[in-house]
């Protein structure tokens, strides 16, 4: 039997996936996508989705504890925006396997749900 090939960074992109793999997560992370890159203040992430500011802090430091979102501080505010190069790194490492290596997906249905 072949020994599967081992992938650096699979445990840390699983993590990722695992951080977005709430209702409210991936609610925040499409959220802020459409805020790109200004990113927004906290309060209005929790006013948009109806999340209460406690469960919204939770929820935020997950996904910034896996560096799928930054914040940065104006003032008093709080800003997180979504980390761009992070999804751009793990979506390359989906689109290397099922679009380049095997052609499981073809490539343009990728492209064409994305404009």
């Amino acid at each position: 039997m072949a020994r599967a090939k081992i992938v650096p960074d699979v445990a840390r992109y699983a993590d990722m996936f695992s951080a977005m793999g709430t209702e409210p997560r991936l609610r925040i992370m499409r959220l802020l996508l459409s805020a790109h890159p200004d990113g927004m203040v906290a309060g209005d992430i929790g006013a948009e989705l109806d999340i209460p500011a406690s469960t919204l802090s939770h929820h935020l430091d997950k996904l910034r504890n896996e560096d799928l979102v930054s914040v940065r501080r104006d003032g008093t505010f709080l800003w997180y925006s979504a980390n761009a190069d992070t999804l751009s790194e793990l979506l390359g490492f989906l689109y290397a396997e099922c679009c380049t290596r095997n052609k499981a997906v073809e490539p343009r249905t990728i492209v064409q749900v994305c404009k």
